[in-house]
């Protein structure tokens, strides 16, 4: 890889990297094991750098994420997650947290709090589903099960997802009237 890649990957990489590490934290909940998920996709994905479509390298590094995760995932028997440390909530926001962004960070740890209460299975499935909008075969393909435990799995994590999470008044997008 040339000067020109490795320049590119590197601001690839500081501009896009919390998003990642927020889908590795999301597949984890452990702050340093999200960070060595997105090492190892990174260095998986390094030499085929040049050769992938600039429009396509972020799906791309989040499909290997996603797949390295996976195969850890089954090695290691589908284990329960970690609790969400208070001290890495930072993981959870988009950018910088100002005064404004408590409250929605404050629903975002209810969440991920209550993400790590459902079995790994469930929570699997919840994540790819609706966090990286993964359709039920591919949800089914990336786990390798079968397509009725994907809908299971999904619709029982839901429901234990609402009997977990506090009541979130439904937010409105800046700009938009009512």
């Amino acid at each position: 890889m040339g000067v020109q890649e490795e320049r590119g990957l590197a601001e690839f990489v500081a501009a896009r990297g919390p998003a990642l590490l927020r889908l590795a934290w999301l597949l984890t909940t452990d702050g340093p094991a999200a960070e060595d998920l997105v090492q190892d996709a990174l260095v998986r994905v390094i030499p085929k750098w040049p050769s992938i479509d600039p429009a396509a390298r972020e799906a791309y590094l989040r499909t290997t994420i996603r797949t390295t995760w996976i195969d850890t995932w089954r090695r290691r028997g589908r284990g329960r997650f970690a609790e969400v440390p208070d001290d890495r909530i930072d993981l959870l926001a988009d950018g910088p947290v100002d005064d404004e962004d408590i409250e929605r960070l404050g629903d975002r740890a209810a969440l991920a709090q209550a993400l790590t209460e459902l079995p790994s299975g469930q929570r699997a499935v919840v994540v790819l589903r609706y966090y990286e909008d993964q359709s039920e075969a591919q949800t089914a393909r990336a786990l390798g099960v079968s397509l009725s435990t994907v809908k299971s799995q999904a619709r029982d994590g839901l429901r234990r997802l609402r009997t977990l999470m506090p009541p979130v008044e439904a937010a409105t997008v800046p700009g938009e009237g009512r």
